[in-house]
């Protein structure tokens, strides 16, 4: 992301109000993350809550809707873009808490429902869901506050049991923690 000049903030400043209404206007049609991002500052009807709401049904809907000759591959797809999603709600209202909470969401819709295609020939699947815990528990750990590790502990070491209990557990490349550890 580029960062704004010297120059370029004082031919800001220079702009007339109706100039630089204009500019937002014409910035916004063209970027919906600039107008989520702007809309969440100015108005008061897109709240936290709101855009919470939003980004949940959103990852529902992506990973419900995945569709592909490989399930596995398919929900490897549809898991990114579910986290592209997260990253969007993050970058919008740069709420860590709501970002931890989408991610659980996440999490919790993928082992309650998707934990066969883990079995499939493809492991790309398990994977990035392995990493996704891994990431889950760093962003706990290093942006919340010690009470909500305790909040988080048992659906972690929930997630942590299924994915240790697997046979591709042994190809994972990095590894993976037996438990969520509380400090």
């Amino acid at each position: 992301m580029p960062v704004p000049s010297a120059d370029f903030k004082q031919a800001l400043k220079k702009l007339s109000e109706k100039e630089k209404e204009a500019l937002i206007l014409r910035l916004v049609r063209k970027d919906g993350e600039a107008y989520d991002a702007l809309a969440f500052e100015l108005l008061e009807d897109v709240t936290l809550e709101s855009l919470f709401a939003r980004s949940a049904e959103t990852i529902h809907d992506i990973m419900f809707t995945v569709s592909g000759r490989s399930l596995s591959k398919a929900l490897s797809r549809g898991l990114k873009k579910a986290t592209q999603e997260i990253a969007r709600y993050y970058r919008i209202t740069k709420d860590r808490k709501g970002e931890v909470e989408l991610t659980i969401y996440l999490l919790q819709l993928i082992f309650d429902n998707f934990t066969g295609q883990f079995e499939s020939i493809y492991k790309g699947f398990y994977v990035a869901t392995a990493r996704l815990v891994l990431r889950t528990m760093t962003l706990i750990k290093k942006h919340l506050h010690e009470d909500y590790h305790l909040e988080y502990q048992d659906a972690l070491n929930a997630f942590l049991d299924d994915l240790n209990g697997r046979s591709k557990r042994r190809s994972l490349s990095f590894n993976l923690p037996m438990q969520f550890e509380v400090d």
